[in-house]
């Protein structure tokens, strides 16, 4: 069943990899939804680090993906395909995507859906899927943070940084983060987290361990990668477990068995794209059950640092890219 017939629609378009201004709003072919599929008309897109790779030409969609930008939407289903069940046309929703969120439609399997929480805006929610699922998935899923534990959030001030702040925070961890400005620190604190590192001008492995009275911390959720390697593990605490899901500082480095075996350690590195549609929709299943009660009760919230209209785009990614922001960038449409 579907609202409307549109054949066509605009899409953010990459016809040649590069900077900011590759991005062109074309008019494309309208997608029509398959077997367990819903589509949805979209009202916001969430702008995250790997669309940046992708419009570079340093991250292909999975074989057989939409080749658009966007990997979380809100908005409005507005058709529904064959064997879908628990969703209609009309429900508003947001949305775990392989691609394909900067365009007016997009599809996505029913598995990877979300309602909108109680008391979230339609264009705010677009904020929640990408974040709430990439920490759910890698802190207490992969690195199963537990209640007086710490954990260490590089990036703090990140979307991703500002909701594992959030839910460490709710689940009774204590949570150190690293940010580039006393402004950012100061936002991550009145989030709940409490050892506040300026990566620019501290050691964050002194300063960890300072704080825990030389015992370092019990999770790292890291998004620099090579750069960090070797620090983080000197940061962990005995049994400490390093989950690396981001390459900012690059991806080689040379990592000290021993220091890891002396620790009883665990580095893990984890993507959430990649994953299988089962995989994603579990993932969003276990969000809908622990993550979304606390959204809705107010303890947890999406941090919008700015919106911009989509013909907008190459502004939305250039401030992505100067890493000023505090929390997410949307796209509207």
């Amino acid at each position: 069943m579907s609202l409307d017939t549109l054949t066509s629609m605009r899409a953010v378009t990459v016809p040649e990899p590069g900077g900011a201004d590759a991005l062109v709003i074309a008019e494309v072919e309208a997608p029509t939804p398959a077997e367990g599929e819903v589509r949805i008309r979209v009202a916001a897109a969430g702008v995250n680090r790997a669309d940046i790779l992708q419009r570079q030409g340093y991250y292909d969609p999975p074989p057989g993906s939409s080749p658009y930008l966007g990997l979380e939407v809100s908005g409005t289903i507005d058709a529904v395909g064959e064997g879908v069940e628990g969703w209609a046309v009309g429900d508003e929703v947001c949305a775990l995507l392989v691609g394909g969120g900067y365009a007016e439609q997009v599809c996505v399997p029913a598995g990877q859906l979300l309602p909108i929480p109680e008391d979230v805006g339609l264009v705010e929610a677009a904020a929640l899927p990408e974040v709430a699922c990439t920490v759910w998935s890698n802190v207490f899923g992969v690195a199963r943070l537990q209640p007086g534990e710490t954990l260490l959030v590089h990036g703090g001030s990140s979307g991703i940084g500002t909701m594992a702040i959030q839910l460490a925070t709710a689940h009774g961890a204590r949570v150190a983060v690293t940010a580039g400005s006393a402004e950012k620190l100061e936002f991550c604190e009145q989030l709940g987290a409490s050892i506040l590192i300026n990566y620019r001008e501290e050691d964050f492995v002194e300063r960890v361990r300072a704080a825990t009275d030389g015992r370092g911390v019990d999770v790292i959720l890291d998004n620099m990668g090579a750069k960090y390697l070797m620090r983080n593990v000197a940061a962990l605490a005995d049994g400490g477990r390093l989950v690396i899901i981001g390459m900012q500082g690059g991806v080689k480095a040379e990592l000290d068995i021993g220091a890891l075996l002396r620790k009883r350690g665990s580095v893990m590195a984890t993507a959430l794209r990649s994953r299988s549609p089962e995989e994603k929709a579990a993932i969003v299943s276990a969000v809908r059950e622990q993550v979304w009660p606390l959204v809705e009760a107010g303890r947890v919230r999406p941090i919008v640092h700015a919106t911009y209209p989509i013909e907008q785009v190459a502004a939305a990614h250039e401030e992505m890219e100067s890493s000023r922001h505090i929390g997410k960038i949307l796209l509207t449409l």
